[in-house]
């Protein structure tokens, strides 16, 4: 009796074990894509193709995943998504709306006041050849875009893998950056990160949110009005880096912007995420910040921002035949970028080594280290007897 109890409830039990056990692996399935290895063909005598063994791991092709995995059928909240970021509408979507107190003429005059800031500090890196190939880039990304404002790109020298854009359009990329890019694709996508915070007016609408909440400001808000108001936070600008910490969904917005200002730029979208990982791939091996991470603190790559962004480019973005991966002229900037930060050292550390005038002070009486230039020469003096 006690057996066949038992085989009952085994038989009422199998159906619905049989449908948690298929749900659950239609969900993990939805979390954790199927990878595959996307080819990537191009006519361009210019586009070299990424090497077939990668330490990155491939991300899913965009079809096949379409196929394998639909799409829900879209709700409202959905469709109003689809309709602001849909690339096809890149230019005329309205992509900086929201609380903002400031205009885009006061922004542009704080990234002004911001950008002095920071060429008082840095080494501007004055190689026109490289400069020039950095404006062109620049030029392609904006046109792609979303961006209202005109962008003045300079280099920094520096061998920090960063690159960062003011209120405005002030844009500077390190050296290291290209120095660190394997490819013309990942160098895009960065920088199409960047252009994407100012497109979407992330710093100015960050800093309005902020002073809306800043009790002590509202009285200000109120009786003045934005325009005073918008006055008065530009004096919270310490720094010029001191905005540039994004909120979390800031950062997944300039994701998904960048991502689509790559892609109708023509490169392939996946190039960035290429660079992000091999960050997250330095930070797993040795279990503490990389260079790559640190250089990028204002804005920190996570699984989760990863993922995001390969959910895009499988699901949203229309898949394309060709991608620029990389090109011949900028394997050409890189290698004389290289060569000149070489001989730069080289010169450096020949100075470093060699003797030096030293000037003695007249005022206070200390010694300064200043090196001779070529019009300066010893003084004599008559000895008095």
């Amino acid at each position: 009796m006690r057996i066949g109890v038992t085989f009952c409830l085994l038989l009422l039990l199998h159906p619905l074990r049989a449908q948690v056990l298929t749900r659950t692996v239609v969900d993990d399935s939805v979390d954790a894509p199927p990878t595959a290895d996307p080819s990537i063909s191009s006519t361009s005598s210019q586009i070299s193709f990424a090497p077939a063994a990668k330490s990155i791991t491939p991300l899913p092709d965009p079809v096949q995943l379409k196929e394998q995995h639909p799409l829900p059928a879209p709700n409202r909240k959905i469709r109003a998504l689809a309709a602001k970021y849909d690339v096809a509408k890149i230019g005329d979507r309205p992509i900086a709306s929201g609380m903002n107190f400031f205009s885009l003429d006061r922004e542009a005059q704080m990234g002004r006041e911001l950008s002095l800031q920071v060429e008082a500090s840095a080494r501007l890196f004055e190689d026109p050849a490289i400069n020039a190939y950095i404006r062109r880039l620049t030029q392609r990304l904006v046109r792609n875009s979303d961006a209202r404002v005109p962008f003045a790109v300079k280099l920094i020298d520096d061998d920090d893998v960063n690159a960062f854009a003011l209120p405005g359009g002030f844009f500077y990329i390190n050296t290291g950056l290209i120095a660190a890019a394997d490819s013309e694709s990942e160098l895009a996508g960065v920088m199409a990160h960047e252009i994407a915070h100012v497109a979407a007016r992330h710093a100015t609408r960050n800093e309005s949110r902020a002073e809306l909440f800043n009790f002590a400001s509202l009285p200000l808000a109120m009786v003045a009005g934005p325009a005073a108001f918008a006055l008065r936070s530009v004096a919270s600008f310490a720094a010029p880096m001191t905005f540039l910490k994004f909120s979390r969904d800031a950062e997944r917005e300039a994701d998904l912007l960048g991502i689509e200002y790559a892609y109708a730029s023509g490169y392939d979208p996946r190039s960035m995420i290429d660079l992000f990982e091999r960050i997250s791939a330095a930070d797993q091996r040795k279990r503490r910040p990389s260079h790559l991470a640190r250089a990028f603190a204002t804005h920190p790559m996570t699984s989760e921002r990863i993922l995001y962004a390969q959910q895009e480019i499988a699901y949203v973005l229309p898949p394309k035949s060709d991608y620029v991966v990389d090109t011949s002229e900028f394997a050409e900037i890189k290698t004389r970028l290289l060569s000149l930060q070489l001989q730069m050292r080289v010169r450096d550390n020949d100075n470093k080594d060699g003797p030096r005038l030293r000037v003695r002070d007249g005022k206070s009486g200390g010694v300064a280290n200043k090196t001779a230039d070529a019009g300066s020469g010893p003084v004599l003096h008559r000895r008095d007897l």
